[in-house]
């Protein structure tokens, strides 16, 4: 195809409709986009409000396609990252390595959703009979870029099958890790869920539950034009707790939330808990056609399994409740499979532009892809259900800790 490739450092340069157009393919019979974070909106939402920008070390880089028409055909969510933090695929051991041969690991080109461990398209392509193609260019454009801007690799996280086969045409190593998600297996209520579940795993749970309302305790769920400025504020206040505690630097302002609340509200399910008369923890959720995104979460009091009722359960109620066939409740975490959330294979795809670096990693990632895959079979056999179950094939054949994650 006859195509032009440019890059742009920030997406106020890029129509909001043909980004969009791009990064969902084809909508589906609804119109509706089953993964709200590759949107214009909230990409736009983070470099807006200062959460994703050079002077926090995701330096926009993005890639934009356009046809001899000069329409946008293909994109791609780039940074030039001058660290490692919100990827949740972790490569410090990497940047380790080249310090110890004298390289320099930074800046790096990362293409990502970031802070966000939600596996999803990331060469982005319109709806045309070309699509693999069109794939195969950004891939490679990618590695241009990168041998421009001085970066040292190109690493592009939770793709989708789709994308790692374009990228592994183009000589990117393959990365393997897990998830766990909960897949409403045709359930017509929590309690028909529980059904499913072993016994003593089933009166687990309801004691969870139990006891994580024990305290006076309830639940809220707010979305749409029915959340306001004070639900953000209050969420705020607790995602700013959680992650100063853990890790000193939260990665999201104030500003954001405000940002996706105007412009994008319909995809957001905020789970509040309130007690005395004033909300105490909270946890945000993305809502997609099928799939209902956990993100983050905080509290400024603490219960016991408060936790696990605010991310899981009330997720799990809310998707029933509105018919949607799973759960993905972030990054990590083998605490969830006791909770029904089963493991589910996630991608990478990376290329490192010095050689003899670019085979001693692919050298490691093919013993790490067999534990990986060893991993995910010894994890379902300790499933909590009365009978086994077989993984859903879409989750587990399509789809690292920053602990703001649920």
């Amino acid at each position: 195809m006859n195509v032009t490739i440019t890059l742009t450092q920030s997406l106020k340069a890029v129509d909001a409709d043909a980004w969009d157009r791009c990064a969902t393919g084809t909508p589906d019979e609804k119109g509706e986009v089953d993964n709200p974070f590759l949107l214009h909106a909230f990409l736009s939402a983070l470099e807006d409000s200062g959460s994703a920008i050079a002077e926090t070390g995701w330096g926009g880089a993005h890639l934009l396609m356009h046809d001899d028409k000069d329409e946008l055909i293909g994109a791609v969510p780039a940074y030039l990252k001058s660290h490692s933090r919100g990827e949740y695929v972790f490569d410090h051991s990497w940047a380790n390595a080249y310090r110890r041969v004298g390289c320099h690991y930074y800046p790096k080109l990362q293409i990502a959703v970031p802070f966000t461990p939600v596996t999803g398209p990331r060469l982005l392509v319109a709806p045309t009979s070309q699509q693999d193609e069109s794939r195969e260019q950004l891939a490679l454009a990618l590695k241009n870029v990168a041998a421009k801007t001085n970066a040292s690799s190109v690493h592009a996280t939770f793709v989708t099958e789709a994308d790692l086969k374009s990228f592994s045409a183009a000589n990117y190593l393959k990365r393997y890790d897990q998830q766990f998600h909960w897949v409403n297996d045709h359930y017509s209520s929590f309690d028909d869920f529980l059904e499913s579940l072993a016994s003593r795993k089933r009166k687990s749970i309801k004691r969870e539950r139990r006891d994580a309302l024990s305290a006076g305790i309830t639940m809220e769920w707010v979305t749409g034009s029915d959340i306001k400025e004070h639900h953000w504020d209050a969420f705020f206040e607790f995602y700013m707790d959680t992650g100063s505690r853990k890790w000193g630097s939260p990665y999201l302002t104030r500003e954001f939330f405000s940002l996706i609340g105007e412009r994008m509200a319909a995809k957001i399910l905020l789970v509040m808990a309130k007690r005395a008369g004033r909300y105490i923890a909270g946890a945000i959720n993305f809502i997609g056609f099928r799939t209902l995104y956990g993100r983050n979460w905080g509290a400024i009091e603490h219960h016991p399994f408060l936790h696990f009722e605010t991310c899981y359960y009330q997720a799990m109620d809310f998707a029933l409740a509105h018919k949607l066939t799973s759960v993905e409740a972030g990054a990590q975490g083998e605490h969830k499979l006791a909770r029904g959330y089963r493991p589910v294979m996630t991608r990478s795809a990376h290329f490192l532009r010095d050689p003899g670096l670019h085979q001693a990693v692919a050298n490691y990632l093919e013993e790490e892809r067999a534990y990986v895959e060893r991993l995910g079979g010894v994890l379902s056999e300790h499933l909590p259900f009365r009978k086994a179950k077989s993984l859903n094939s879409d989750l587990a054949n399509t789809s690292g800790d920053d602990e703001d994650d649920l």
